[in-house]
C-alpha cells in the first residue's frame, strides 16, 4: 500500500470517471412546438474530460513542494520495502497517526511534512502525540499569505496560534536558514514531546548574528537587533516578518528600536524570568508582527501594545501584493509604532 499513490486508487478513479461521464450531459430548452431553442452543457465539470483522464496518473505527493527529501532518502514502494521515505498522497491524518505509531514502536526519529493549512486534518494526531509525550516532528511549509496565488483555502491564518496552545507541544517558525537549523536541532533532541517546524514558501533574507545570538535562538526568543541605551519600542516578529521588523527599525532613525526574533513562543515561555526580562524589558512598549491572527501576541505586547497581523482570511494574488494589501509594510509598522507611543 506504500508508494507514490498512497490512497485508494480504485475509488479515486471511479470518482474521476463519474465526473467525466457527467461532463458530456447537455440540457435542451424547447419551445411550445418542441423545437430546440437552446442547448446548455451541464456545468458539473471543472475542466475538459481529457484533463480528468490525465489526472488518473497524477501524483498527489508534496515532496517537491515541501522539499523534505534529502540525499539519503530512499522511497518505500512496491519494489523496495527497505527505504526510509514514504510518499503518503492526500492522507494527512493517516500520515500523522502512523508517524506517532512509528515513534511509539521505537528505533526511528520520525518526521512528516505537508502544507501548514493541512494540519487541520491532523489536529487530533498532534494532540495525541503531546498527550503520549513522544517526540514526533511535524514539518509544515507554505505557512501564510506568502503562499500566494493558491488563495485563502491554502493560506494558513489561525493555525500557528492554535498549535501554540497545545500543552506539551513546541511550535517553531524560523526566519532564515540559521534559525531553521537550530529548530531542527531542538526537535531532534526532544524525545518526550512533539515539535512543529514551520517554514515559508518564499525565500527569506538571511540575518546577521553574533555567536551569542546564535546560541540564544534555542531559547525561543532573542535580541536580533538592538539600540544604544534604553529602547523606546520593541518589535517582536517571527518567520518571514522578521526582515520586515529589521527594515522598519532601520527606517525609524528618530527612535531607539530593539528587534526581537521569537521563533518559538513555547520555548521562550520556558525560560527563567531574568532572561525573558532581558529580552522584553519591562515597561517598554511593544509591537508584534506576524502574518497570522493576533491572539497569541497579547501576552507579550499587552493591551497598550500594537500588533500587525491578519484579521481576515487571505486572497489569491502574488505574495508581494498580498503582504502590501494586508499591511505587512514598513510604513504600516512605523504607523503602528507611532500610534502605540502617542
Amino acid at each position: 500500500m506504500f508508494g507514490a499513490h498512497f490512497y485508494h486508487k480504485q475509488i479515486r478513479n471511479t470518482v474521476i470517471a463519474f465526473g467525466t461521464i457527467f461532463n458530456n450531459i447537455n440540457i435542451k430548452r424547447l419551445d411550445s412546438s418542441g423545437n430546440p431553442l437552446q442547448k446548455i452543457r451541464v456545468p458539473l465539470s471543472y475542466a475538459p474530460k481529457e484533463k480528468f483522464i490525465a489526472r488518473l496518473d497524477q501524483n498527489a505527493d508534496l515532496t517537491g513542494s515541501n522539499l523534505t527529501n534529502w540525499s539519503g532518502s530512499v522511497v518505500v514502494n512496491a519494489d523496495n520495502a527497505n527505504g526510509n521515505y514514504i510518499s503518503w498522497g492526500v492522507r494527512e491524518f493517516g500520515m500523522a497517526a502512523m508517524m506517532n505509531g512509528m515513534v511509539l514502536h521505537g528505533g526511528f526519529k520520525v518526521y512528516g511534512a505537508t502544507f501548514l493549512m493541512f494540519m487541520e486534518y491532523m489536529r487530533n494526531a498532534l494532540r495525541m502525540s503531546a498527550m503520549m509525550k513522544i517526540g514526533t516532528i511535524f514539518v509544515y511549509t507554505h505557512d501564510s499569505i506568502g503562499l500566494g496565488e493558491d488563495g485563502p483555502t491554502h493560506q494558513a491564518v489561525e493555525q500557528i496560534a492554535t498549535m501554540r496552545v497545545i500543552p506539551n507541544f513546541q511550535t517553531w517558525r524560523a526566519c532564515d536558514a540559521i534559525e531553521s537549523a537550530v529548530s531542527w536541532k531542538v526537535a531532534m533532541l526532544r524525545g518526550d514531546a512533539p515539535t512543529a517546524l514551520i517554514f515559508s514558501r518564499q525565500n527569506l533574507t538571511p540575518m546577521e548574528r553574533t555567536i551569542d545570538q546564535v546560541n540564544n535562538i534555542e531559547k525561543g526568543g532573542y535580541i536580533l537587533k538592538d539600540c544604544s541605551g534604553d529602547a523606546d519600542i520593541i518589535l517582536i516578529a517571527t518567520g518571514s516578518e522578521v526582515s520586515l521588523a529589521v527594515d522598519a527599525a532601520t527606517m525609524m532613525s528618530d527612535k531607539k528600536v530593539r528587534v526581537v526574533s521569537m521563533p518559538s513562543t513555547n520555548a521562550f515561555d520556558d525560560q527563567d524570568q531574568g532572561y525573558k526580562d532581558s529580552v522584553l524589558t519591562p515597561g517598554v512598549k511593544r509591537v508584534a508582527i506576524e502574518a497570522g491572527v493576533a491572539e497569541s501576541w497579547y501576552k507579550y505586547v499587552g493591551l497598550e501594545g500594537g500588533i500587525v497581523s491578519m484579521t481576515t482570511y487571505g486572497e489569491s494574488a502574488p505574495a508581494g501584493e498580498l503582504f502590501k494589501h494586508f499591511g505587512f509594510t514598513v510604513d504600516n509598522v512605523i504607523s503602528t509604532v507611532d500610534r502605540v507611543l502617542s
